[in-house]
């Protein structure tokens, strides 16, 4: 019976309407230290640790995406 989806989804991929499988995205996020001010790749799991000077304290660079919210 469900012999169409094991074709169609390879291991713990979703299905999505109309038969295909999506992409796994990357999860990344990108980091700047506020020490040296250089921009990290951290995925989770990772070490929160600049990559270049070892400094811990990074911060969340801000997406150009413009986010509007309607408070009532």
């Amino acid at each position: 019976m469900y012999s169409f989806l094991s074709k169609i989804m390879e291991g713990g991929m979703t299905p999505m309407p109309g038969g295909n499988a999506a992409a796994p995205k990357s999860t990344s996020m990108i980091y700047i230290c506020g020490e040296c001010h250089y921009e990290n790749e951290i995925r989770p799991k990772d070490a929160i640790r600049c990559r270049e000077c070892g400094y811990r304290i990074l911060y969340k660079k801000r997406s150009r995406k413009l986010m509007v919210y309607d408070a009532r």
